[in-house]
């Protein structure tokens, strides 16, 4: 049987979600618990993954049991009691033996917190920038992502992505207490994407790229043409729909 794990976790002490050799990830310590709890080895499978120190607030995964679940909150409370404070799970369900947790996604929206000042509560939680930036110009480089499809120019090189084409849905930079946040939402996203399109529109916002030259970078599909990537701290995948 088939089962779909939700769970958020805070990535700072994580070498991001995939297991890797020699490393601590998310996934390989959520997979030692869960095995240890439903006494048999399982392989979770990922909604997407996440790089080093960026965190999820809600992630996705599923597995696949040889048995059936009854009680799911019981198990969620012993897999919470298992794992560290910095992972948590939220939900646990039941799904179609063909579901997919990454392929059946229809959609991923992530979100990037930048503090303008020094904060004991955001360390680790959100890239501090005390320069100034114009977030008008910001937004207008945002709503330049809606006429492309192709983001190239904001992708790790020597992927092993068949098409660089995502569509991007929701994209705009806001105040949300005492963070500048950029939100995006797309079908799928490239590796290192959002913290590239954010590094590409901080250039934007400091005055040292145009809008038009932000439009450029995306059309010309080489990643040395695009700005630094963003700091992995300020990143966070929000949601997974299906």
């Amino acid at each position: 049987m088939r089962y779909l794990i939700g769970f958020s976790y805070k990535g700072t002490n994580y070498h991001g979600w995939q297991v890797q050799p020699n490393e601590v990830t998310v996934q390989s310590v959520l997979t030692s618990a869960l095995s240890l709890v439903l006494r048999q080895e399982v392989e979770l499978t990922g909604a997407g993954r996440t790089d080093a120190g960026v965190h999820a607030k809600r992630m996705a995964a599923h597995f696949d049991f040889d048995g059936e679940i009854n009680d799911f909150k019981a198990l969620t409370n012993k897999l919470n009691s298992l794992l560290p404070l910095d992972i948590a799970v939220y939900d646990l369900k039941r799904v179609a033996d063909d579901f997919h947790a990454r392929f059946d996604a229809k959609s991923r929206t992530y979100k990037y917190y930048i503090t303008r000042k020094k904060s004991p509560f955001l360390s680790d939680l959100a890239a501090k920038m005390t320069f100034p930036l114009n977030v008008e110009r910001m937004n207008e480089a945002a709503a330049a992502l809606f006429d492309y499809t192709d983001f190239t120019s904001f992708s790790k090189v020597h992927t092993d992505t068949k098409t660089n084409n995502c569509k991007i849905m929701l994209a705009e930079w806001s105040e949300e207490e005492d963070c500048l946040v950029f939100t995006v939402k797309a079908d799928r996203f490239l590796r290192n994407m959002v913290r590239a399109i954010v590094g590409t529109m901080l250039e934007v916002g400091k005055g040292k790229m145009s809008v038009e030259e932000f439009r450029a970078v995306i059309e010309r599909k080489d990643r040395c043409s695009a700005g630094t990537s963003a700091p992995a701290e300020g990143l966070y995948l929000c949601d997974v729909e299906y």
